[in-house]
């Protein structure tokens, strides 16, 4: 499709019209204790890979409710430390993948960390390994109305603390250096490095590209692609049920995270992107309370965005940071 959203112009002027939920700060800060209540207990298997040029360590670390979740460390072979740290989150549907799959950031340098996704993980890539064990109400195929009745029982609750408690695991190897972590991601991982920049106040840095769960009032009634029409599909049968479902998506929008940012971002949209429509990126972007904020964008790309093109922006970016 060709442009269908706002212009360029009216983009960089776009302001959301999600409502902040009383209480925000207070239901985060409770989650996170809760979370810390278990110990980290993460733990680093070396892994023969066959790989010559990269190390790998298979992680396991508790995230929320102290649940298992799996991860990989990447870093440089022989890598004596510290080294920055890129801390990646995965897009819908994937997982953490086999060791082979991304040797980008370790080839770089730096140490790499790639969180994999409760309960998903089989829909491409080289699938994952994380259990999500909590249930839920009743909920439409896929993952973005699990628990949709109530913030405390959000599917993303659980997935935001998970990668909270990624970095802190991250930061916990010896080879890596706490003061040079970097959050990034595509997609699914892009709104959740957006959440992880509000909620983890010493980043260096944040590289969301084309995020996701930004701007859900828009996002939910512009587009009729997956994932957002999930939230559509079960307001279609569940009448009546708009603004508490609303509610507690008010509580997981990347635009509220972004307005507690401390780090410098880069950011990508693509505007045919009928995934994740440029205004709903725009929209985190606009809220970014960093003052050093930058947008690279693609005019005529979908959700694909700029592809290798903004793995080279971020490249580039990055040597300031990390």
């Amino acid at each position: 499709m060709a442009l269908f959203d706002l212009s360029l112009e009216e983009l960089h002027e776009y302001r959301s019209a999600s409502t902040e939920p009383e209480g925000f700060d207070a239901f985060w800060s409770k989650t996170l204790q809760e979370a810390r209540e278990h110990d980290l207990d993460a733990r680093f298997e070396p892994v023969d890979t066959g790989l010559a040029t990269v190390d790998v360590h298979d992680v396991t670390f508790a995230g929320y409710g102290g649940h298992p979740v799996k991860g990989w460390l990447k870093v440089p072979a022989g890598a004596r430390g510290p080294l920055p740290l890129v801390v990646e989150f995965v897009g819908y549907g994937g997982g953490r993948g086999l060791p082979h799959e991304n040797l980008l950031w370790a080839s770089t340098g730096r140490a790499h960390f790639v969180m994999d996704t409760r309960g998903q993980g089989s829909a491409w890539g080289g699938g994952g390994g994380t259990a999500d064990p909590v249930g839920g109400a009743p909920s439409y195929p896929g993952f973005m109305t699990r628990g949709l009745d109530a913030p405390e029982n959000y599917y993303y609750r659980r997935v935001f603390t998970d990668a909270v408690r990624a970095v802190e695991a991250a930061r916990s190897h010896p080879l890596t250096d706490a003061s040079r972590t970097v959050a990034l991601g595509a997609s699914q991982g892009g709104g959740i490095s957006i959440a992880v920049g509000g909620l983890v106040p010493d980043l260096v840095a944040v590289a969301p590209d084309v995020p996701f769960l930004c701007d859900f009032p828009r996002a939910a009634t512009l587009t009729d692609r997956h994932p957002y029409r999930e939230i559509g599909l079960f307001l279609k049968t569940h009448r009546g049920r708009t603004q508490d479902a609303l509610r507690t998506l008010s509580y997981f929008d990347g635009v509220h995270f972004a307005s507690r940012a401390t780090a410098p971002a880069l950011f990508s949209a693509a505007l045919e992107d009928q995934t994740c429509p440029p205004s709903t990126v725009f929209a985190a972007f606009n809220a970014w309370a960093h003052e050093d904020r930058t947008i690279e964008v693609y005019d005529f790309n979908d959700h694909e965005g700029g592809g290798p093109y903004q793995e080279a922006a971020k490249l580039r970016w990055l040597r300031s940071y990390a």
